[in-house]
């Protein structure tokens, strides 16, 4: 017999109403049982109540505080008082708005707690304060329509005329065009430059763009103090030259910032006695800085003045030769332009002689462009003068590397050429010296090359040749100083390329 607990098979529950065996419990049913209903009505719904808190008592509210009763000053009461008495009545503020002003400027005093610190006595009263609100309302808003005006009557016309501005300029057009357009409306990228009809609508958006900067520019600078009343607009300047009133000959330079003043500048005739006494000054005293600054005074008065004759001319022309003798050649090439564009209207002076001065210039700074064109520019008669044949033998004896007649010449230079000559014959001289000293071996006398270089003495060329290190390459011989060619070679080689490396000049023609 094998009993329960060794079965491996569950046991069975009996059938249900059956009563239990062996004494085991009895299962649950496997159904719900459920009441039958009677009617159709809905059955009762069948729910736990929940307990709901108590009902929390309501904050009982506080009672409203007293309102402040506030002491008035006495000057704000008179304040008050004045405001409304009939001869500071306004015609144009209407009573509503005067007492609303008038609580605005009591209640923001009384916010700050300012009332006994205002000015009562002096405060504009509130009538006053809308009236001048409205005159600052009318300012603005007739800055406003003449901005816009001159943006209307400038903008579009710029716009037009910048494509037609050629990318050079030589320097006699320089300044003969007022109605450009200023450069920030400039732009130069390559859209801008295409003149097809099909870019005008990129270029209005482009302008607007433009106004629109130029308005918060403007309107950066509107939060300061504005004025109670509209001013009126300034009068343009004029367009005409200045005609001077000053009798002052001599004044102190000072570069303009704004329109010249009558007052201010000379006229002509005072400026003819200015340089009488300029001239008598420089040969007396001979103070370059003092002199340099009137005769640029000068040139300063004869340009607001728009005086192009003769004695513009007489200015111009001694200016420039006292710059080259100090050796200014800023100055020199300032009075140097302005002349030459001065004798292309044949007011007389001395082109013959400026010419040659500009040919030695243009060797001096070995700008081979510009002397190609000076050149060209020469008549024919022009080049039978003895100043300019002179430059021209210059030009061509460096060009064919004749030391000797390059050195002939710097010794008969006609006028002023010389201090020309003097800012490049140092550099020659290390050219031909290097040269001397591949030609002539072992060594030659000193006196050789003293002839040979334009040098004034023995001393000076023995005084040249120390202050590039030579000392050792003098030597004497047979009662005579000998220069060693034979070992001098490298060191005036270095000597000579150190001197074309670099032309330091200040200011170019």
């Amino acid at each position: 017999m094998f009993t329960t607990m060794n079965s491996p098979w569950a046991p069975i529950p009996p059938p249900p109403g059956t009563p239990a065996q062996y004494g085991y419990p009895p299962a649950p049913p496997a159904y719900h049982p459920v009441q039958v209903r009677q009617t159709f009505a809905a059955a009762p719904l069948h729910y736990v109540p929940v307990a709901q808190p108590p009902p929390q008592p309501r904050p009982v509210p506080a009672p409203p505080a007293e309102k402040k009763k506030i002491d008035w000053p006495g000057p704000v009461r008179l304040y008050v008082q004045r405001s409304f008495q009939s001869e500071n009545l306004l015609e144009d503020v209407s009573r509503d708005d005067m007492e609303k002003k008038l609580k605005e400027t009591i209640a923001a005093a009384s916010d700050n707690n300012t009332l006994d610190t205002v000015d009562w006595d002096n405060l504009l009263l509130p009538q006053q304060m809308i009236h001048q609100e409205r005159a600052q309302a009318k300012a603005m808003a007739w800055k406003q329509e003449s901005l816009e005006m001159r943006i209307g009557t400038n903008g579009h016309a710029n716009s037009n005329h910048a494509v037609s501005v050629s990318k050079k300029r030589k320097s006699q057009d320089i300044g003969g065009d007022d109605t450009s357009m200023p450069l920030w409306r400039t732009n130069n990228r390559i859209e801008d430059r295409i003149t097809d009809k099909r870019q005008q609508p990129f270029q209005e958006e482009k302008l607007s763009k433009s106004q629109r900067n130029l308005e918060k520019r403007l309107r950066r600078f509107d939060g300061g103090y504005k004025s109670s009343y509209a001013r009126s607009p300034s009068p343009e300047p004029s367009s005409g030259p200045v005609v001077g009133t000053c009798q002052i000959l001599e004044k102190q330079y000072f570069r303009l910032t704004s329109a010249p003043v009558p007052s201010q500048v000379r006229p002509e005739p005072i400026l003819r006695q200015t340089l009488d006494l300029l001239k008598k000054k420089w040969k007396k005293e001979g103070n370059y800085s003092y002199i340099c600054d009137q005769f640029k005074s000068m040139r300063q008065d004869l340009t607001v003045q728009r005086i192009k004759n003769e004695f513009t001319v007489t200015v111009y022309e001694i200016h420039a030769r006292i710059a080259l003798e100090k050796g200014d050649l800023g100055e020199y090439n300032q009075c140097q332009t302005q002349l030459r564009a001065l004798y292309t209207q044949n007011l007389g002076g001395n082109p013959v002689e400026f010419k040659a001065y500009r040919i030695l210039y243009f060797i001096h700074t070995s700008n081979r462009t510009a002397l190609n064109d000076v050149l060209a520019d020469l008549t024919t008669a022009e080049k039978e003068e003895k100043a300019i044949k002179h430059a021209l033998g210059v030009r061509s004896a460096l060009a064919l590397g004749n030391y000797h007649r390059f050195f002939r010449l710097y010794l008969d230079t006609p006028n002023m050429g010389a201090y020309l000559m003097d800012m490049f014959v140092v550099r020659e001289r290390l050219v031909a010296l290097s040269n001397i000293c591949k030609a002539y071996k072992p060594d030659i006398k000193l006196r050789f090359i003293t002839e040979e270089l334009g040098f004034e003495s023995d001393g000076d060329a023995a005084q040249f040749i120390c202050d590039y290190n030579g000392q050792h390459l003098l030597e004497e011989k047979n009662d005579e100083l000998r220069f060693l060619t034979g070992k001098a070679g490298a060191l005036f080689e270095t000597a000579r390329s150190a001197a074309f490396a670099k032309v330091d000049i200040k200011g170019q023609i």
